[in-house]
This record gives structure tokens, C-alpha cells and sequence, in this order.
């Protein structure tokens, strides 16, 4: 059985061979005249952030369409270069008849399917697919059988280290002789990495619009406080948006209220031997502290410890030690957790900090002193620094913790790490919080398998 279009076979070599590479050429004149605009760029802050992330979109969209042209000129490249928009791209065909389903071996790695597997039938397909987003395919799937409406929509996949994929999907039905429908062929694309991109423009936009440049002159910016936007290091270093094995993550950062713009605290997830994640969030002063490079610095030491194969338990005093013995910013507290997928094993550690703290079906509690902790899947784990309590009393502490927890009941079954974050940031806006506050990190870990 032949698909109308298969993505794995090199289509016929195009015509025009000079008049691409003349296309070529001005794709890549153009990438350096961008990327020479970008180097001279010199605003900061928000609006600084805003430019960049638009700029390294451009960047990554003149590589792909160098790229694009690339293999019109001398037919499909093996794959994408890593980090590369250019999407991944599988092909797939269901017979309606024989109810035989073809698949392209591009198709199984998009899917996270393992290639000597069988095809999954369309009534199958679904169980690959986020919940929220199976009404879409759905409803795709039956209008193009149905109807005979053309294919072109997007929905998540998850795979089966609970990640989520985004895929955009292009068909269309296969008419017999008698005008019915017999096969639906489609093209399956990952645009994982594309949205990923997209999403840091609008983020950094809007941090944009609540950070507007007349702050810059003395005057307090009318910052709506309670809600996350990216952190000021988010150009130096990468937060895994696409989540660890085993973890779906989300973080945000809330600027402070207290006037001037700054950077104290900090958060971060990263791998660890065995498909462990180190999850991480504190506060900084000294040197530095009040830049985006400060914090870059304190993460960079902690991933170097953790390479270094320091246990989550030691890496609080240790990162302290470090950052006292050179011209860096000093840790303010801090608390860092290892989880372990296969075993779902929490470990934890804080210092001068506040603790974790774990929802489990519509239930909160904090975690309290050094530990280890089996989870369960759902589970939620916030961690969050000390800029979230006004004048950092203990009163204020533990008024905080309260706030934190009785948000449990609105926590419980949420989709998403995300919609957590957006769920304890809208709780601290909620009427009863006063005082201005430093900037503050939030992290949120759910456990998906």
C-alpha cells in the first residue's frame, strides 16, 4: 500500500537547481545580518529580554528555511540538526477496508512508539494523546471520514517517559470509485520545539507590557505582582520546559514589589545520573545579586556540583561553602530535592529556607527537615523562596504556608505542572496579602508515571 505522500522516501530532484542555491544564499546573508543586528542590541531588562527572544526566533527560522532549501536542492537530510526548528516529519495511511495501517518509521519516533511495534489503528491513536486534547483529534479524525473535510490541527502527545510532544496533523480522505470514503492518509509533524520558541516571545512580551520602560527612570512600573513571568537569567540559562522522566515541570518568577527591579532569588531542575532530576530553588545576596548574571552563576555552580555527583542532601551546604570562597554572589537559603523515577523516591534538603511542600489528593503538608519520601502519581511538589513573605517575618512564614495549603482543594487533579503555577500564583493575589516582598521563584513538580 503506497501513501499519497510518504516522508521518508526523497521526492524527485527539483528543477531550478541555480535558482535555490541563489535562494540559499540570500537565507544565509540575511541569518548574519540578523544575527549582527542582535550582537549590537544594547537594551536590558524586560524590553531587552522581549528583543532577544525574537530575535533568536528569527535566527532559528532563517537556519530552518536554510535548511528547507538545503533539501529541495539535494533531497531529505538523515534528520534536524539537534535543537533545530525543522520539524520531524511521519507519514501514515489507514485502510478503512482491510483495516491495515501504515506508518512511517519517522511516524513511530514522532509518537515515541518503538518501530517494531504495530501501527495504531485510528481507534487507537487516541491513547497516545494528552486527555484534554482527545476531543480535538476526535473531532478531526470524524469530520475527514465522515465529511470528508481536510485534516490540519495540532493536539500533545505524551510519551512514555510522560513528556509531552506537540504534533501538528495534515490529511485527507482516499475516495474509492464510488465516491466513498476508503483510506485516510496524513502527515504527522513535530512542532514541539517551534511552539516552545513562539511561547517565549508572547512570555516575554508580556512581561514586556507589565514592565513597561518608564521604570527604568525612577518610576515604580505598575507590575502586577502576584503573577509569574520568565526570570531575568531565562537568556543565560534553559529551563526544561519539556519536563524530566517521570515529572512534568513548570516554574515562575514574581518581580518585586518593593520598587526597584531585582534579582535575588532563583530556581532551577536539571539531570542527574540514572534519569534522576535535581530540582532546586533559594535566594542569593552579595556581589552580583541583583543581576541576571548573578543567578546564572549560583545555577551554573549547582549543575557543576551535581555533575559533579554531589547528593541532592549535601548540595545546600556545599553550594554555600563554594559561592563564600570566591567573588560570588552568597546563597540565601536554599532547598534541593533528587527524585528517582523508578522507584518514585523523593529526597530532600533545605538551609535557611522553606521547606517543600507536597499536595496529594486535594491534601497539602510540608516536608520538614532532611527526608526521603516515596510519591505517588499526581502528586504535586511546590518549592519556593523566602521573597514570597512580606518583610520575611515568622509570623509572615507561616501565614504564608497556610495561604500555600489551603490551596490543596484547587490543586487537586490539575492537567498539568503549569496550571499549578498559574493556580498557587493567582492564590497570592487573593485578598489578604499585603507589604511589599522581594522577587520570589516558584516550582512546581507533578508526578506523571
Amino acid at each position: 500500500m503506497s501513501s499519497p505522500l510518504s516522508a521518508d522516501h526523497p521526492a524527485a530532484q527539483p528543477s531550478g537547481r541555480g535558482a535555490v542555491e541563489a535562494l540559499i544564499s540570500q537565507a544565509r546573508r540575511l541569518r548574519g545580518d540578523v544575527d549582527a543586528v542582535r550582537r549590537d542590541s544594547q537594551d536590558h531588562g524586560a524590553r531587552g529580554r522581549w528583543q532577544r527572544a525574537l530575535y533568536d526566533l528569527a535566527l532559528h527560522q532563517l537556519s530552518d528555511l536554510d535548511e528547507h532549501l538545503a533539501q529541495l536542492r539535494d533531497g531529505p537530510a538523515p534528520a534536524p540538526r539537534p535543537g533545530s526548528l525543522l520539524s520531524r516529519v511521519g507519514s501514515a495511511e489507514w485502510n478503512l477496508l482491510t483495516d491495515e495501517a501504515e506508518w512511517s518509521g519517522e511516524l513511530f519516533r514522532i509518537l515515541g512508539r518503538d518501530p517494531a511495534s504495530a501501527p495504531l489503528s485510528l481507534d487507537e491513536l487516541p491513547s497516545l494523546v494528552l486527555a484534554e486534547d482527545r476531543p480535538t483529534l476526535t473531532a478531526m479524525v470524524t469530520g475527514c471520514l465522515v465529511d470528508a473535510r481536510p485534516i490540519d490541527g495540532e493536539f500533545r502527545v505524551v510519551l512514555p517517559d510522560g513528556a509531552l510532544r506537540t504534533v501538528h496533523m495534515m490529511g485527507e480522505p482516499v475516495l474509492d470509485a464510488d465516491g466513498s470514503t476508503a483510506s485516510m492518509w496524513a502527515v504527522l509533524r513535530d512542532v514541539s520545539e517551534l511552539r516552545r520558541s513562539q511561547r517565549v516571545v508572547s512570555e516575554t512580551r508580556d512581561s514586556l507590557r507589565r514592565h513597561p520602560p518608564a521604570a527604568r527612570s525612577g518610576q515604580r512600573a505598575a507590575v502586577e505582582p502576584r503573577e509569574a513571568v520568565l526570570p531575568p537569567w531565562h537568556g543565560l540559562l534553559r529551563f526544561p520546559s519539556r519536563g524530566r522522566p517521570g515529572l512534568d515541570l513548570a516554574a515562575g518568577y514574581l518581580p518585586s514589589t518593593a520598587g526597584a527591579a531585582r534579582c535575588s532569588c532563583w530556581y532551577d531542575a536539571c539531570p542527574l545520573a540514572d534519569d534522576e532530576t535535581l530540582l532546586g530553588v533559594g535566594g542569593l545576596t552579595g556581589p552580583d545579586a541583583d543581576t541576571a548574571q548573578g543567578a546564572a552563576m549560583l545555577i551554573g555552580a549547582l549543575r557543576g556540583l551535581a555533575v559533579a555527583g554531589t547528593r541532592p542532601a549535601q548540595l545546600p551546604v556545599k553550594l554555600s561553602h563554594l559561592m563564600e570562597e570566591g567573588a560570588l554572589p552568597s546563597l540565601r537559603g536554599a532547598v534541593c530535592c533528587g527524585y528517582r523515577p523508578g522507584a518514585r523516591t523523593l529526597v530532600w534538603a533545605y538551609t535557611s529556607h522553606p521547606a517543600p511542600l507536597l499536595f496529594r489528593n486535594g491534601t497539602g503538608r510540608g516536608l520538614d527537615g532532611q527526608a526521603e519520601a516515596t510519591l505517588d502519581v499526581g502528586d504535586l511538589l511546590l518549592l519556593y523562596s523566602g521573597g514570597l513573605v512580606p518583610g520575611r517575618s515568622g509570623h509572615g512564614t507561616d501565614a504564608l504556608v497556610d495561604r500555600l495549603l489551603s490551596l490543596a482543594p484547587r490543586l487537586a487533579g490539575v492537567g498539568s505542572a503549569q496550571d499549578g503555577v498559574r493556580i498557587v500564583t493567582e492564590g497570592l493575589g487573593a485578598p489578604g496579602t499585603s507589604g511589599d516582598r522581594d522577587d520570589a521563584c516558584v516550582l512546581m513538580a507533578r508526578v506523571t508515571s
